[in-house]
């Protein structure tokens, strides 16, 4: 049965998903057959397994570092928010309906036994199984029900490391105050603190780190520096959200109230001169050489965001003005002429889209969950330079798309795929930029509408993320005292 060690935030965003996928790649790299876990994910950026099963993408760049394929089993119960006080739920990658968050806080202890049998199937096939916690193990509010902080370490019986952010300010405060609201069984539970996100002098920092070993009783194993590491982010509270620098070349991505898997855009920033912004106002999208309709866990609640918020008006006038439009998924679904929902799968309804192709679509409570691949046709426009290339991904989506114009691919399995017009493309499919074939030659091409060459390579996808756990898992290293992570491992602190 494998070792296990779990990592705790003082909050959201700590750090704590980095850390684990860190250490995810520092195992496999000495050796050990290592396998990342967290019971329960709330996130909107998901993902398609081989197998078909849905997972948060937060576990995928977890299996990515540790050198094996995503399995639903890490990340067995996903949460997906549809409203401010509902999500879908995902058991063992399949969507079991809409639950309110109190109807779900109700039964949650329920999911336990899958919980269990996931993280007992994966324990017999790995050495070592790094779990990742969520939130804070100190939502007083909610420990009587957890089945993700405390309550997870003690059903498999996990040591715990405890992530605070230093770069929010407070650190020891949030370190100490977590652990103060502790109960004493669960204090035991946690072998040391890391200060994450550190800038400056450590020498500074040493004083305090003194008196907090002290009053906490447990080592800090580690201060973890600022880190610029590329790597695919689980959910909105995402730094990239908030870039608003602008490059050579500037892709605005709208960001939809309920945007998921902006993860799909991330291989643009992997060009040099290249700017991915994300712009929730009209004015924001001024400027950009391309827009991207993004994914959203609300289509119809997003159409009409987009309508009343001025951002539809000013895509077209961009769009007609020659700026080239790409929809994936959801953002697709917009850009066709009609949406409509009468099995009540969003909540019912149905709406105008914006009418820039020349398809429509209807929601069917069925969910389509596959890995797929394909090759784009003969098409026109500004993307004509994507006639013929290959691509691979995955759909997730519960919507079915009539394509009443141009079909923008052909897939493998035989079905169609997507829509075009114009200067205008759609398609259902989650990572189709991922292969240097496709962004590569976007980017090209944006260059040349300005004018410009783009001298430098293009960049394979895998290989680009490749390198960026080796950065990470080399500034994890040299940072935290891994000798106690070990010792911890093997339960000796």
């Amino acid at each position: 049965m494998a070792k296990n060690i779990m990592i705790q935030g003082t909050m959201s965003n700590a750090g704590k998903s980095l850390l684990a996928a860190g250490l995810c790649r520092i195992f496999k790299q000495d050796g050990y057959r290592v396998a990342p876990f967290k019971s329960q994910n709330m996130a909107l950026n998901s993902f398609i397994t081989e197998a078909g099963g849905e997972m948060g993408r937060a576990q995928v760049v977890q299996a990515e570092a540790a050198g094996v394929k995503p399995d639903v089993r890490m990340n067995p119960i996903l949460l997906k928010p549809t409203t401010d006080v509902g999500s879908q739920v995902i058991v063992n990658g399949v969507a079991m309906g809409n639950m309110r968050a109190m109807e779900y806080y109700r039964r949650k202890r329920e999911f336990i036994p899958q919980i269990l049998e996931a993280y007992n199937g994966l324990a017999a096939e790995n050495d070592i199984i790094v779990i990742e916690g969520a939130g804070s193990p100190a939502e007083i509010n909610l420990k009587q029900q957890d089945i993700v902080n405390m309550g997870m370490a003690e059903l498999v019986d996990a040591p715990v490391l405890l992530v605070g952010d230093i770069d929010r300010g407070g650190v020891f405060a949030q370190l100490y105050g977590t652990i103060a609201l502790l109960e004493e069984n669960e204090r035991k539970r946690i072998k040391g603190t890391v200060v994450n996100k550190f800038r400056g002098d450590r020498a500074i920092l040493q004083p305090g780190i003194d008196i907090l070993e002290k009053i906490c009783g447990v080592p800090v194993a580690g201060v973890i520096p600022y880190t610029h590491v590329d790597i695919d982010d689980e959910d909105s509270l995402s730094e990239k959200i908030e870039n608003k620098e602008k490059g050579l070349i500037n892709i605005a991505v709208v960001r939809l109230p309920r945007i998921s898997n902006f993860t799909d855009f991330d291989v643009f920033s992997q060009y040099e001169g290249v700017s991915v912004r994300y712009a929730s106002k009209p004015g924001e999208l001024e400027g950009a050489d391309m827009m991207i309709l993004p994914g959203t866990k609300s289509t119809l609640g997003d159409m009409k965001w987009l309508r009343e918020s001025g951002m539809e008006a000013m895509i077209k006038k961009l769009n007609f003005g020659g700026v080239p439009v790409f929809g994936v998924c959801g953002g697709y679904q917009m850009l066709g002429r009609r949406i409509s929902d009468p099995e009540n799968t969003e909540g019912g309804g149905e709406a105008a889209g914006m009418g820039l192709l020349d398809c429509e679509t209807v929601f069917r409570s069925e969910k389509t969950r596959t890995r797929i691949s394909g090759k784009i046709q003969s098409i026109g426009g500004f993307f004509s330079f994507l006639s013929d290339r290959d691509f691979s991904g995955y759909e997730i989506h519960m919507g079915e798309t009539s394509i009443g114009g141009n079909v923008l691919s052909e897939l493998d399995n035989g079905r169609a795929d997507g829509s075009w017009k114009g200067n205008v493309c759609g398609s259902y499919v989650h990572g189709i930029f991922d292969s240097a074939d496709i962004s590569g030659e976007i980017v090209k091409a944006l260059f040349r509408s300005k004018g410009l060459e783009y001298g430098a390579e293009r960049t394979d996808r895998k290989s680009y993320k490749e390198r960026q756990y080796k950065l990470l898992a080399d500034n994890v290293r040299a940072n935290l005292d891994m000798e106690l992570i070990y010792k911890i491992l093997r339960k000796e602190v």
